[in-house]
C-alpha cells in the first residue's frame, strides 16, 4: 500500500475526529491544530487500528505529532507488516 492510499483512508477517518472542519496539511498538529483531547486521540487511533490492523504502541503514538508524521508511521507499519 502506497503513502497515497494511506493517506486518503486516513483523511476519511478523521472526518467526524475534526469537529471544527480545520483544513489538514501534513504539518497540521493534533493537539494545538485539532486540539484533540486524550479521549479523542484514543479514539482516532482505535479506529486507524481497525482500518489497517496494526497496532500503534504509545511509545509510537506519542512521537506523532502531525498528520504527516502519522500518515508516514502508518504507511511504514503497513509495509512493514
Amino acid at each position: 500500500m502506497d503513502r497515497a492510499e494511506v493517506d486518503s483512508r486516513i483523511r476519511t477517518l478523521i472526518e467526524p475526529f475534526n469537529k471544527k472542519g480545520i483544513a489538514v496539511g501534513e504539518d497540521t498538529g493534533f493537539a494545538n491544530d485539532l486540539e484533540f483531547d486524550s479521549l479523542t486521540v484514543m479514539d482516532f487511533v482505535a479506529a486507524i487500528e481497525d482500518e489497517f490492523d496494526i497496532i500503534i504502541s504509545m511509545n509510537q503514538q506519542a512521537a506523532i505529532e502531525t498528520y504527516g508524521q502519522l500518515v508516514d508511521a502508518v504507511t511504514k507499519m503497513v509495509s512493514d507488516a
